[in-house]
């Protein structure tokens, strides 16, 4: 509990100037929860669940994910999903919707491209074809429903915050406050996060395993984005339910899939394998994988470039 000034006097005996108080509301838990709700609902449900595929889920759950990740504002599931796998098959290359290296290499062209790859791709009138993308997901009669409610979900995400802020505080600085923090701070910095996965992790940070793009792993992005920031673990193996694969790696979002899967929500969850990744690292690799990767006795050995040349 915190206190404003309410009322100023003046004492007559010392002429010194007292502030009485009155007690404000704390901000409700409505300001701490609606992020992490919102941006599991894109980083376990749009991305990793409706677009990869790394794990199953319920029918309760499934629909559940497709609802928070519409909270937060980055597009209805089936154009977000549609979109995301576009990506994938043409990454960094001519057919991408958001590379930052569409104009070219130089200092010039690739900071068009970084501007580009953030947010104006989502201006450009060239649509995903969701027929082509996500004919999975137009089959699904649940998912289309909450699809075609993006809207209303939209007016819910952003509303709902200031109502529950506001009864909390029985104050209309309670309904400011939490529309400030729970709406307009949280969708910004979610959008922005989402973006720099686009942006940033397609041309800064580290390549600890071999792609055929030039997706990189941002270590300080890991906690804002989630885990979603292991971008180069992620378009090395696409279905792998754990992008911070090495020891260390924070990935929030594949703790939140082993809790589901530990409540019996999820299942048949892709962790990352010994064997699948070792094949993936570069000879000179020394950081050993993290917790959640299913071991083998005989897993590959990193292969050496000159090896693979050979081949």
């Amino acid at each position: 509990m915190t206190t404003t000034p309410d009322a100023r006097g003046t004492s007559g005996i010392t002429g010194t100037t007292t502030i009485a108080t009155r007690p404000v509301a704390d901000p409700p838990p409505v300001s701490r929860a609606a992020r992490p709700v919102s941006g599991l609902g894109i980083t376990v449900g749009y991305h990793r669940y409706f677009t990869h595929g790394s794990f199953k889920a319920k029918t309760g759950l499934r629909v559940g994910l497709a609802i928070a990740g519409s909270l937060a504002m980055e597009g209805p599931v089936v154009t977000w999903v549609s979109d995301h796998r576009r990506h994938h098959k043409y990454s960094d290359r001519e057919g991408d919707p958001h590379s930052p290296w569409r104009y070219g290499d130089n200092a010039w062209a690739l900071a068009k491209g970084l501007v580009y790859a953030h947010m104006l791709w989502l201006f450009d009138p060239n649509r995903t074809s969701q027929e082509k993308f996500s004919p999975d997901l137009l089959a699904d009669r649940k998912i289309r429903v909450v699809d075609r409610l993006f809207g209303p979900l939209v007016g819910v995400s952003l509303l709902l915050p200031a109502l529950i802020g506001g009864l909390w505080g029985m104050s209309w600085h309670g309904v400011i406050t939490a529309f400030f923090w729970a709406s307009l701070v949280r969708i910004t910095l979610l959008h922005h996060v989402t973006w720099s996965i686009n942006s940033i992790c397609h041309t800064f940070g580290t390549e600890d395993f071999e792609a055929r793009d030039r997706s990189r792993n941002v270590s300080w992005l890991a906690i804002a984005s989630f885990g979603e920031s292991w971008h180069n673990l992620h378009h090395a193996d696409p279905t792998c339910a754990r992008h911070g694969v090495l020891k260390g790696q924070i990935d929030q979002s594949a703790r939140v899939i082993w809790a589901f899967e530990k409540l019996g929500w999820v299942y048949d969850v892709r962790w990352p394998d010994e064997a699948r990744l070792s094949a993936k690292r570069p000879a000179t690799a020394t950081r050993s994988l993290g917790g959640m990767t299913k071991r083998s006795e005989k897993a590959a050995k990193p292969v050496k470039p000159a090896d693979r040349a050979a081949a």
